[in-house]
């Protein structure tokens, strides 16, 4: 196993840390630095953002070709870290205790050390990753965002009000694919310069704040991620519901998503509402819903074409539900558009 000892106190100093263990260069772009490597150590980039309100993203897109430990001095850089893995896994454990705990793929984790122990990260060989790790000083984002801190529950708000870094924190919650999401928005940012950073800086806002709700959540109900099924069959869900989102309009049936997806019925129910919270049925409406929404706010359909697009036979059983959902009828909805776009014209 290769070790890493990382002493830096920022995250740029904690990635130029790795390029000198594993090699690789570091490019600057729009002000994010990303390093690329690709050699007998590790192939793949590390990229960092850094934000002037305390908190940085650290991203880890890459397989490491031996197993590596990273060792993390928190004498001079102890923030709170937001963890997400949207494909693979690692491993984390604090300096006093003996057993790895197992960073899941879509699992929300939460992650803090006290001043002058240790963080132990471990990537296993041959493994490809994708975590993002945002990175949080509590002092700087106390004092410039979050003033009121209230909204947390307890636990939560000592970890970001113990200014002195006395604690230790670890939170490993429930599945959450309103991250994957978002995640999958930050990396697919296409803009350029200062409109690029202040996209991925408000997307970054939208993950922290996920992970604080999965939390609240979690605590709340006593949650924890448990379930029957497998990594495998998690992703096998997760793409059945990508496939869903990318033509509502198709003629789903429960019965033929489980044959496509080589799952049973049960397994992909069960999938279904530990991700999206919500019943394959009671996703595709939803789905279809959302598309209908959006087609009223950036198209000239009339009512019954929107109907068709989105796979429904009935007009007035659209019109029903979606009126259940947004508390207005599809047609107030196209007559306040119509009445606010005469309005800025």
């Amino acid at each position: 196993m290769k070790t890493i000892n990382i002493t830096a106190s920022s995250t740029e100093g904690t990635v130029k840390q790795i390029r000198e263990a594993i090699g690789g260069r570091i490019i600057e772009r729009w002000g994010e630095y990303v390093l690329e490597v690709d050699n007998e150590v590790a192939k793949g980039k590390i990229t960092f953002i850094n934000f002037e309100w305390g908190a940085s993203v650290l991203e880890y897109d890459i397989t490491f070709l031996e197993n590596i430990a990273l060792v993390m001095d928190t004498s001079e850089y102890n923030p709170i870290h937001f963890t997400y893995a949207s494909e693979g896994f690692c491993f984390h454990r604090f300096e006093k205790e003996n057993n790895k705990r197992k960073i899941e793929q879509f699992q929300s984790v939460i992650i803090t050390s006290k001043d002058g122990g240790y963080n132990y990260g471990y990537f296993e060989k041959d493994v490809k990753i994708h975590i993002h790790l945002i990175q949080v000083s509590r002092v700087l984002f106390l004092k410039k965002r979050l003033n009121d801190g209230a909204i947390l529950n307890q636990r939560l708000y000592n970890v970001f009000h113990d200014q002195q870094h006395e604690s230790v924190f670890a939170y490993f919650g429930t599945y959450n694919l309103k991250l994957a999401s978002l995640i999958k928005q930050f990396d697919k940012v296409r803009q350029k310069g200062m409109i690029r950073m202040l996209i991925k800086e408000g997307i970054v806002f939208q993950i922290l704040s996920e992970h604080i709700l999965q939390h609240n959540k979690d605590v709340a109900l006593n949650k924890k991620p448990n379930s029957s099924l497998t990594k495998k069959e998690l992703s096998l869900v997760r793409k059945t519901g990508s496939k869903i989102l990318k033509n509502v309009a198709l003629d789903y049936s429960v019965e033929e998503l489980a044959l496509e997806s080589g799952l049973t019925q049960a397994k992909l129910q069960e999938g279904f509402k530990l991700l999206y919270t919500r019943t394959v049925t009671e996703y595709i409406r939803h789905v279809r819903l959302e598309k209908a929404r959006d087609l009223m706010n950036t198209t000239d359909l009339n009512i019954s074409q929107i109907v068709y697009t989105i796979g429904f036979s009935s007009r007035s059983y659209f019109s029903k539900i979606f009126k259940r959902k947004y508390n207005i009828s599809p047609s107030e909805f196209l007559k306040n558009k119509k009445e606010a776009d005469i309005k800025v014209a």
